[in-house]
């Protein structure tokens, strides 16, 4: 996020490069970056014969190269785009040529979405000499409540870990989705609220006691009542809630668990860090702790193995995925 920060303010600056290229795993920033320079390098009036957007399926390097090559009319530069780069992945080392002797007055911006180039090959070394090659990354679930976090703060928004866990339980680590439904939050809500659950609820659908966040905090808790609740909620409505999520994630808490019982240091600040969790967080591992001790928390971490094997349908009879719930829980709770 901080280096996206930097390519912006040096692109405001006028400190622009002969070439971006944008790659990853991540769309969202490649897309972030790529529309800024789109909207923002060109007078909107330089645009009409300036700015031009090429697809990768339509076009080849040399038809890329080939505009590159062009001179701006009337303007200082001419911008030139490529989206859906990756479709050119076959070939797209061919554009190390143009890239070890760029056109001074073209920027041009190559999207190279949930791909990379080798960076031991000539396109590598020969854009890094001249321009920009961002990797867009990934971010693992328990860092993407931060982001949340990160992108509403400049905008005068907050929001509660739990609100914000509700939202990566749903929307998984896309970071689009997440954005699109901040956005829409955005609307609804004057500048300097605090998203909360029951926002997340009425404006988004999310359950503010019917999700997995809740479930992992009932086991946790030993609540078999509530546990119980949830999972029944779950097997009425198994869209929305797939089993195979729900596994996960509770795999997920109980490897956590696993570890929390062989930290030396307890202390709630030394457990977020080591388990990269929210401290918001961290007295739910140290209630679940008390109640599953090492031994039974690895019995736990085998029997969710097996019923993700079953979710999947390995080795498991065609028992509906709200049964294999309901007895998952009832080994986990006993």
């Amino acid at each position: 996020m901080d280096e996206v920060k930097q390519l912006v303010t040096d692109i405001k600056n006028g400190n622009l490069k002969p070439i971006y290229f944008l790659m990853g795993e991540e769309p969202y920033y490649i897309d972030k970056i790529s529309n800024f320079i789109e909207a923002n390098v060109l007078a909107e009036e330089e645009r009409g014969f300036n700015q031009m957007v090429l697809y990768g399926r339509d076009v080849t390097i040399e038809d890329i190269v080939g505009n590159a090559k062009r001179y701006p009319m009337m303007s200082k530069y001419q911008v030139v785009i490529i989206k859906e780069a990756q479709e050119l992945s076959r070939t797209i080392e061919k554009l190390a040529s143009y890239a070890n002797n760029p056109q001074p007055t073209t920027v041009l911006v190559v999207n190279y979405k949930y791909k990379k180039i080798d960076k031991r090959k000539a396109l590598y070394k020969a854009i890094k000499k001249v321009g920009v090659v961002y990797e867009s990354k990934k971010l693992y679930e328990n860092q993407v409540a931060d982001w949340i976090r990160r992108v509403l703060s400049p905008k005068d928004y907050t929001i509660s870990p739990k609100a914000a866990q509700m939202l990566v339980e749903f929307l998984g680590t896309d970071l689009s989705k997440i954005n699109n439904e901040l956005e829409k939050l955005q609307i609804v809500l004057p500048k300097g609220s605090q998203i909360t659950p029951e926002i997340i609820e009425e404006n988004i659908g999310i359950s503010k006691d019917y999700n997995n966040f809740e479930l992992r905090k009932a086991i946790g808790e030993k609540n078999s009542v509530k546990a119980h609740q949830i999972v029944k909620y779950f097997s009425e409505n198994p869209k929305d809630n797939p089993m195979v999520v729900t596994v996960s994630l509770l795999f997920n808490f109980f490897s956590q668990l696993l570890h929390f019982h062989g930290l030396s240091d307890k202390n709630p600040r030394s457990v977020a860090s080591a388990l990269r969790v929210n401290p918001y967080f961290v007295n739910e591992y140290i209630n679940a702790a008390r109640n599953y001790p090492m031994r039974k928390v690895s019995v736990v971490v085998s029997t969710l193995r097996e019923f993700d094997l079953k979710s999947k349908g390995v080795g498991s009879s065609s028992a509906p995925q709200g049964d294999l719930l309901k007895e998952l829980l009832v080994k986990i709770l006993n």
